[in-house]
């Protein structure tokens, strides 16, 4: 078994299939731990699964995170108790976590860069930049975007992708531990949030057309998100950890295929949903939940057909998923048009109750293993 990728989605499956057996290989181009541009929000969906795998994530203290705050570009907010809540954990701290967990379950993890993927008599065929394998299994979890997309003819990566992701660390000792904010600005939305360091990770999204007249993350803080009062007092106050803020380009969140080429795609690589609703490592462990599962049963047939495999993967994917990227689109539509946020922050001040139910929308609900 080979899975691409050893971010959350990658090794969740791979810590899965190993527990139960599966000798399992993963290809990661970077080095252990790593930051990475993430909003460092996990929904506490996953709790239950991380459970049965032994994945304790206890051992990092992680902020125990229940309340959000929203604010639009002129400063009017909405707050709410979050139905379900979350923990505030770093993408440094949850990777090393699972890396080490991986390993001492047994999975063999390789510092390759995969460059080529081919299918041919119901086998994979894996070039890396050291080797070539071979298995009958291959899970990509590489990400938002990467060259095997082009190689792999995927359609999204033929369009644009017209989003930056910017992220960093801030130290500004009284923002609350339970509490994660989401603030506009003009083309774009910034979350902030606490992470089990003690850290803010402040993690923002904007449209490249309002990001490309300045290219410097500092001076578009400076002359954009400072424009919201409220991360205008933020930035006021904080202390900058990072050197400097990371950043990464080209984010998409066109429609992907679940299945390219028989290899089932877990994480970001099958889908990616919009950083406002807080969810995507949750997302991308849970994917990785029902990737490993439809594989374990597979495996366990006497008269496997892959192609029932595939599908019942892509049917499980859409069920779990379309509504929450659904949803995800909606609120991305609205928070970025001005008239739309407004008209929609006025109608939840006068119904709250509201709020905590579109949240629901993006989120799943706990689980376990499908016996």
């Amino acid at each position: 078994m080979i899975i691409i990728g050893g971010g959350p989605a990658g090794m969740t499956a791979a810590i899965h299939l190993a527990k139960n057996g599966i000798k399992t290989t993963v290809f990661e181009k970077e080095t252990f731990p790593r930051h990475k541009v993430c909003g460092e929000y996990l929904s506490k969906e996953i709790l239950p699964y991380f459970g049965e795998l032994d994945v304790n994530l206890n051992d990092l203290k992680p902020k125990d995170i229940t309340r959000m705050r929203y604010s639009s570009l002129n400063g009017r907010t909405l707050s709410t108790e979050l139905p379900l809540g979350g923990l505030g954990v770093s993408r440094y701290g949850l990777d090393d976590l699972l890396y080490r967990t991986a390993v001492r379950s047994g999975v063999i993890v390789k510092e390759e860069k995969v460059s080529a993927v081919d299918f041919s008599d119901d086998h994979f065929i894996v070039n890396t930049s050291e080797n070539t394998y071979k298995s009958r299994f291959v899970l990509g979890a590489y990400g938002k975007r990467d060259l095997l997309d082009k190689q792999l003819g995927r359609s999204f990566f033929q369009k644009p992708a017209p989003w930056v992701g910017i992220k960093s660390h801030y130290e500004k000792n009284d923002f609350p531990d339970d509490l994660v904010e989401l603030h506009n600005f003009k083309g774009g939305y910034c979350g902030l949030s606490k992470t089990e360091t003690g850290a803010v990770n402040v993690c923002y999204l904007a449209t490249y057309k309002s990001f490309r007249k300045m290219k410097d993350p500092e001076l578009f803080r400076e002359k954009v998100l400072r424009k919201n009062p409220f991360l205008d007092e933020f930035f006021s106050e904080a202390k900058e950890i990072f050197e400097k803020p990371m950043s990464i380009a080209q984010i998409s969140f066109r429609r992907k295929e679940s299945v390219e080429n028989h290899m089932l795609m877990i994480g970001d690589t099958a889908g990616l949903i919009h950083p406002l609703c807080g969810n995507g490592m949750a997302m991308a462990i849970q994917s990785a939940r029902i990737a490993s599962e439809v594989i374990l049963k597979q495996i366990q047939q006497k008269s496997p057909i892959r192609e029932m495999m595939e599908k019942e993967y892509e049917q499980r994917w859409q069920k779990e998923f379309n509504r929450r990227l659904t949803a995800g689109r909606y609120l991305q539509k609205v928070l970025l048009n001005d008239t739309l946020s407004n008209l929609s922050q006025k109608a939840l001040l006068k119904m709250p109750f509201l709020l905590p139910k579109i949240i629901e929308q993006t989120h799943g609900k706990p689980q376990k293993f499908q016996q």
